[in-house]
């Protein structure tokens, strides 16, 4: 593991111009103390110190002397997201004589946050803004560090479209966490998943010319409490023969934003060592369009048994899911977790950025909010409302995979993932938006981890160290 560009040491660094962090209730005695140019240069610069607010301070001769940089929340990682990109290219040291004192691993998270560019097809326009760290930051921040690259992982995998980031792809990632970490990979391809019994994910992918595939990676001590992560893995969703309308397909290299979630998860506890024995599950399609797409009206029965009409071949995500959950429960882990781009239901219930969680446990839903609390990464809970089950009934099978009507999308969505997880497992289900519409500070448009650390909180809160 090694620094990324946008921090530096202090041993290397040369002349850093030091970072003031204040709030609105220290700005008055701060400004008390300060001499009559910076007095000047403040008022001349109409500075007040409202969130977000920061002011360059020049010396005499007209070089960089202070950042005067203005928060309202010392605990959130954002805090000073914003500056890397917004300051002049340069060093930056975090003033220790500033009224606020901040975390400097909650510093760096923020900080590499807000430095990211998706640059694989186009360099950035200007460096970042560096920060400097102390020499040995890398060993005493490891596990900040640990989650930025997971962070980032996730941005770079949503980000990269779907000719760069299919299937196979997405196998290859696994791959290499598998040979990083030491953990045994196993991928079913093609018409292998008929013959393992996965027939709802071949059914999905079977129209692309790319095959789909379940990739699953194991790794961990037999003797840990056993966790199953999923994660949706569509690279592109056309919506198959109920076909998308221009504008829903366009982002749609980002519907296997819950396989992205999975694997950095993976990373996280593989990197961090913690005490679990893990197995990732990615169910990882095309949703196309071809002479041998699934078609509306037919019947799929699944892994567990249960027979499935597809009402639409837009609902996708959870007929790829329900295999992969059936085949998770059937290890009898401690936990299953999964994260799919599942519902536009969800984003319409709580906006883009705050992941849904259903959950059939209630100690573990409370564990699961109370650490996206702590983590400054909120989730919030909708109910598993088991009548709206109706929504999905089949007069030829088992279930629906989707229904007419276009109430509690969501909640529909979650519960016929529910139908395929045993009553007495453990399981959260987190509907995620991997993505951010717009460009804000520390959170840049596009790919977008979200609920990544709450859930890393969840398992070091539910799996402590022994």
């Amino acid at each position: 593991m090694s620094l990324l560009s946008c921090f530096i040491t202090s041993g290397e660094a040369v002349d850093a111009c030091p970072l003031l962090v204040l709030d609105r209730a220290s700005y008055p005695a701060w400004r008390d103390t300060q001499n009559a140019a910076t007095l000047a240069w403040l008022d001349a610069n109409s500075f007040s110190p409202s969130t977000g607010s920061f002011l360059l301070v020049p010396d005499p001769n007209g070089r960089p002397k202070l950042v005067v940089a203005a928060i309202c929340d010392a605990g959130d990682p954002f805090a000073l997201a914003h500056l890397p990109m917004l300051l002049p290219p340069g060093s930056y040291r975090l003033d220790a004589d500033s009224p606020i004192s901040v975390d400097l691993a909650l510093t760096m998270l923020g900080w590499g946050l807000g430095a990211y560019r998706f640059d694989r097809y186009v360099a950035p326009s200007r460096p970042a803004a560096r920060l400097v760290v102390a020499d040995e930051a890398e060993t005493e921040n490891a596990e900040a560090l640990a989650v930025l690259r997971s962070s980032l992982l996730v941005r770079d995998l949503v980000n990269t479209p779907t000719e760069h980031m299919g299937p196979a792809d997405l196998e290859a990632v696994a791959s290499r966490l598998a040979q990083a970490y030491q953990g045994q990979l196993t991928v079913l391809v093609g018409d292998e998943l008929l013959a393992g019994n996965f027939p709802s994910i071949h059914a999905v992918g079977r129209a692309s010319h790319r095959p789909p595939r379940l990739i699953e990676l194991n790794w961990g001590n037999q003797a840990h409490p056993h966790v199953a992560i999923i994660g949706k893995g569509v690279c592109f969703d056309t919506g198959g023969l109920n076909i998308k309308t221009i504008d829903g397909m366009r982002n749609m290299k980002k519907d296997m934003g819950g396989a992205a979630h999975a694997l950095a998860l993976a990373q996280l506890v593989m990197s961090l060592r913690l005490p679990i024995r893990l197995t990732l599950l990615v169910p990882a399609v095309e949703n196309s369009i071809a002479g041998n797409s699934f078609r509306p009206g037919e019947v799929i029965v699944t892994r567990q048994g249960l027979s499935v009409e597809v009402d639409n071949t837009d609902a996708e995500g959870r007929l790829v899911l329900c295999d992969a959950l059936a085949y998770a429960a059937e290890k009898k882990p401690a936990l299953i977790l999964d994260f799919a781009t599942l519902t536009g239901a969800a984003r319409v219930a709580l906006g883009p950025d705050v992941p849904a969680l259903f959950c059939n446990d209630e100690v573990l839903a409370a564990q699961y909010l109370t650490a996206g609390e702590l983590a400054r990464d909120r989730i919030w809970r909708l109910p598993l409302w088991r009548p709206y089950l109706g929504y999905l009934k089949s007069s030829i099978a088992d279930l629906a995979n989707a229904g007419a009507s276009r109430m509690a999308g969501a909640i529909t969505a979650a519960l016929y993932l529910e139908r395929f997880v045993p009553e007495a497992q453990p399981w959260a289900h987190v509907d995620v938006y991997s993505w951010n519409d717009n460009e804000r500070p520390g959170r840049p448009a596009g790919g977008e981890a979200q609920g990544l650390r709450a859930a890393l909180a969840l398992l070091q809160r539910r799996f402590h160290n022994p």
